[in-house]
């Protein structure tokens, strides 16, 4: 096919802000996980999609299957719609505050 381009696993974009591997990116409405450190401007690998312990907010709770959302401020995953941009679900449940097996999704 002569328009494919690559199949978005992962993609490589200027990092928003200085990042470490391993951290939550969300450039627009795209949201991966950095597979290295990047300072801001520099490229940064981002995976889209798999399965990632994130860190979460002590607030929410979190069930296995539930939709899970990044708090870009926070820099957090939360179970909280509102103001925050889907990433995925969780694939485990999680109290408290720590990580959470997070599968993302692609972009929404």
């Amino acid at each position: 096919m002569k328009n494919f381009i690559q199949r978005g696993d992962n993609i490589t974009l200027d990092s928003p802000d200085d990042v470490l591997s391993g951290a939550g990116v969300k450039i627009g409405a795209i949201f991966g996980v950095a597979n290295g450190d990047a300072a801001t401007g520099q490229p940064v690998v981002l995976s889209t999609v798999g399965v990632f312990d994130l860190p979460k907010t002590t607030a929410n709770d979190v069930t296995a299957g539930a939709a899970l959302f990044w708090n870009d401020t926070a820099k957090e995953v939360t179970t909280t719609a509102s103001g925050n941009t889907r990433i995925g679900v969780a694939i485990a449940a999680k109290s408290g505050a720590g990580t959470v097996a997070t599968r993302l999704n692609g972009s929404f």
